[in-house]
């Protein structure tokens, strides 16, 4: 079984960007889904990939968002996408758990659940926690590329513009090389 990892914000709905760096949304109202995804889902779906989304959601352990918050907008995504499963990290980085990435372990825990084969499998994210878990979790790995203000990924398989633009990646087979916007 071969399965894409998906970050949530700025991967599958816009993140709102404030001084550079990507916020998730705090309620379900405030939901964007962007362009392409539905269809980009839907061909890696097709094509037989397990779609698991793995986010890190540190404001429920800052105490600025809840965990039925989170669950509200899971429950609303997967009303609208093929998403087989969400795993969420709810702590800090100080909390030093295994499932915050940068570390795998929401990765190797989707791969238990499913019988995933993570060397056949895909991270897509946007920030460099996820190509880090995806490179740790022995993933091939896309970068979204939304130009934060922040540090860039290195090590990846490709670098995107878009979700579709990942899937497209994925589809090709093209396990090597450099994808451009």
């Amino acid at each position: 079984m071969r399965a894409v990892f998906l970050d949530r914000d700025g991967v599958i709905n816009r993140a709102t960007v404030r001084s550079g760096k990507p916020f998730p949304p705090s309620t379900v109202a405030e939901i964007e889904i962007l362009p392409g995804v539905g269809r980009a889902l839907e061909a890696l779906s097709a094509a037989g990939f397990r779609l698991i989304v793995v986010t890190n959601q540190p404001d429920v352990a800052r105490g600025t968002a809840t965990r039925e918050a989170i669950e509200e907008i899971h429950e609303r995504l997967a009303l609208l996408l093929p998403i087989d499963r969400f795993l969420v990290c709810f702590h800090d980085d100080a909390d030093g758990c295994e499932c915050r990435k940068p570390r795998p372990g929401m990765l190797l825990a989707g791969a238990s659940v499913f019988g995933v084969d993570l060397a056949e499998s895909y991270m897509v994210g946007d920030r460099w926690r996820d190509i880090e878990a995806g490179l740790a979790a022995g993933c091939r790995t896309i970068f979204v590329d939304h130009g934060y203000d922040e540090r860039k990924p290195t090590g990846q398989d490709a670098q995107v513009a878009s979700l579709e633009e990942a899937a497209e990646f994925i589809l090709k087979g093209n396990a090597h090389g450099q994808a451009h916007r």
